[in-house]
């Protein structure tokens, strides 16, 4: 499994949205360049997250994006499944149909598979963004204190 380019840039919004005070408002060429991300795929990803209400949008002079929900209300599996929708490490985990050996999900490897997928699903939904940002705070504070 290979998550998107579209889906790495979200992981980055959301986390560093995820470092400021909750309620702080960015617009999108701020986020464009604190993330590194190229402002041309910036609005398409940022209505990912809007419609998956992970992000508030806001229009006019004071406009901009702001958590839509607390970082330790939203998980990598939210942003995943937002920008990808849902993803399955084989074919035949949701189109039994689809297998041609015609086997309609009667298989040895879609049932090895199925559990690992089941496991990366939890993994996912378990990892939240209050627990990235904390992380990347001490990651930051570390590389600035080598010299």
């Amino acid at each position: 499994m290979k998550f998107n380019q579209a889906t790495d840039y979200a992981f980055r919004i959301l986390l560093y949205m995820s470092t400021l005070p909750f309620g702080t408002r960015k617009v999108g060429s701020e986020l464009a360049r604190t993330s590194k991300i190229p402002e041309r795929f910036l609005l398409k990803i940022m209505r990912y997250l809007v419609n998956a209400k992970l992000l508030h949008s806001y229009r006019g002079v004071d406009g901009g994006f702001t958590l839509a929900k607390k970082p330790k209300d939203i998980s990598l599996y939210d942003v995943v499944t937002a920008v990808e929708g849902d993803t399955y490490l084989q074919h035949c985990l949701y189109d039994s149909e689809s297998c041609s050996r015609g086997c309609h999900g009667q298989c040895a490897v879609q049932e090895a598979v199925g559990k690992i997928q089941a496991v990366l699903i939890q993994e996912l939904k378990n990892v939240d963004f209050e627990t990235l940002a904390k992380r990347e705070r001490s990651i930051q504070i570390s590389l600035h204190h080598v010299v």
